[in-house]
């Protein structure tokens, strides 16, 4: 459709649909023709902005964001999005600045801005202040769902299961149709043992619900479990369905040559940016991983395969051998290795937005790898 005799509003307007849907490259497509008429648009350099976040391009997201509060410096959108930006640069003194121009405007009890906040803080590891930002806004939003929701992840990234197990009650309570607070809320439950606890919230999501393969896995495993279900039952019709659908989404790979596509696009050199993102992968992953344990290491005439962690540790044997040698690292001997690469996944998940298998030992190493997580080296 012509775009040329479009306001800026509907130019916005225009890239939030295709932005809501998922079509990144579409909406950037749009704010680009958008900006090439209005070029002094706060609005659009934002939206801009957000679409860089969104496809992971976070160079030239910080240039957006610096654009726009040098057209307007009072815009609060910006300085959250300028904010969110640095953290994924390691800088997270300036980022607090950033979000506490929002405090200074005397918009610190807006919900949307404060959720925002929240979870690009609680993204970034800095649990402590997430909580401390959700709270500013319990007060005056105690009958938000979402607000409930964001409290109890973050109290369980604290370690207070109690609490978190509380809060995501309570959001279930003023909206049951929020499906990923429920299945937040399964995994607890599922971690303290409570398996028909577990199973009982996994029910109440549809199938078509499910954001990653993690959740449907359990529903299956427990379903069969507890209820006698065979696995190949036709009343998992539905979730096997939507697992097909979620296998079948584009891989990291897939996500990798798009960015190397789009980078002929521009100008802006994104080598630095890139190192860090996944200097911050790689540092996650290694808190998952335990890296100042003790490193077990099969002989090496029983090694079929050895991977090396970031941090340099190198793990070798079977592939189940190897996700074992993680296991023992972390100081969970006593977990299975379904359970640990389940946690592990969800962390990932939470950690970074990507979904990493866990119901075989060789497709969690090999997804891993190819976030740049670790090294597969044979």
């Amino acid at each position: 459709m012509g775009t040329s005799f479009l306001s800026s509003e509907e130019y916005d307007e225009l890239a939030h649909k295709y932005y809501d849907t998922g079509d990144y490259d579409q909406a950037l497509d749009v704010l680009r023709d958008g900006i090439a008429q209005y070029p002094d648009s706060v609005l659009l350099q934002v939206g801009l902005g957000y679409t860089r976040i969104a496809r992971e391009e976070y160079a030239w997201a910080r240039q957006c964001f610096e654009r726009a509060l040098e057209l307007d410096s009072e815009y609060e959108d910006a300085w959250v999005g300028l904010g969110e930006t640095l953290l994924k640069f390691g800088r997270v003194e300036d980022a607090l600045s950033c979000f506490a121009q929002i405090d200074e405007m005397g918009l610190g009890d807006d919900l949307e801005l404060g959720l925002t906040v929240g979870r690009a803080l609680y993204r970034e590891g800095l649990f402590t202040d997430a909580r401390a930002r959700f709270a500013a806004l319990s007060t005056s939003h105690a009958d938000s769902a979402e607000l409930a929701a964001a409290r109890g992840y973050t109290l369980h990234a604290l370690g207070d299961d109690l609490g978190a197990r509380r809060e995501l009650r309570r959001a279930l309570k003023l909206d049951a149709e929020l499906h990923e607070a429920r299945i937040y809320l399964s995994h607890l439950l599922h971690d303290r043992g409570d398996l028909r606890g577990a199973l009982t919230e996994l029910e109440q999501v549809p199938p078509a619900e499910h954001w990653d393969t993690l959740s449907i896995w359990r529903y299956i495993e427990l379903k069969t479990q507890l209820d006698g279900v065979t696995e190949d039952d036709g009343w998992f019709a539905p979730w096997r369905d939507t697992l097909a659908e979620l296998d079948d989404e584009p891989d990291d790979v897939d996500h990798l040559l798009a960015e190397v596509e789009a980078s002929f696009e521009g100008v802006v050199d994104e080598q630095a940016a890139a190192a860090l993102e996944l200097s911050a992968q790689m540092d996650f992953m290694m808190k998952v991983l335990g890296p100042n344990a003790p490193v077990p290491v099969a002989e090496p005439e029983a090694a079929a395969h050895r991977i090396r962690t970031a941090e340099g540790s190198v793990f070798e044997g079977s592939w189940d051998d190897i996700v074992g040698g993680m296991r023992d690292a972390c100081g969970e001997p006593a977990l299975s290795l379904g359970t640990f690469m389940r946690r592990a996944a969800r962390q990932i998940h939470e950690r970074t937005g990507r979904d990493v298998p866990s119901h075989s030992a060789e497709a969690f190493l090999k997804a891993s790898a190819r976030m740049g997580l670790l090294r597969i080296e044979r």
